[in-house]
């Protein structure tokens, strides 16, 4: 019964992570790049809005960060659940 429950607290952990990144990046492109847009309008960030930045570039280079983010996590998980490569 430890086995399964050790597995249900692997995919928990995973899950969470994955809900984390997937809520960061949903924030960041939809929420900053379209709902928020017009309140982000007088920040420039290399010569164009804000909310158009995170729309055009932002979005991308927060993805990016992110697949980096989650492979450093999920490391580390598999290690604590003793499921490493």
């Amino acid at each position: 019964m430890a086995d399964k429950s050790s597995s249900n607290a692997y995919w928990a952990a995973n899950i969470r992570l994955i809900t984390l990144c997937l809520v960061i990046w949903f924030v960041c492109s939809f929420g900053l790049g379209i709902l928020l847009r017009p309140a982000l309008e007088g920040i420039r960030v290399g010569g164009a809005d804000l909310g158009f930045w995170m729309a055009q570039n932002g979005s991308i280079y927060v993805f990016l960060v992110l697949i980096f983010f989650y492979a450093w996590r999920m490391n580390k998980i598999d290690a604590e659940h003793g499921v490493e490569e």
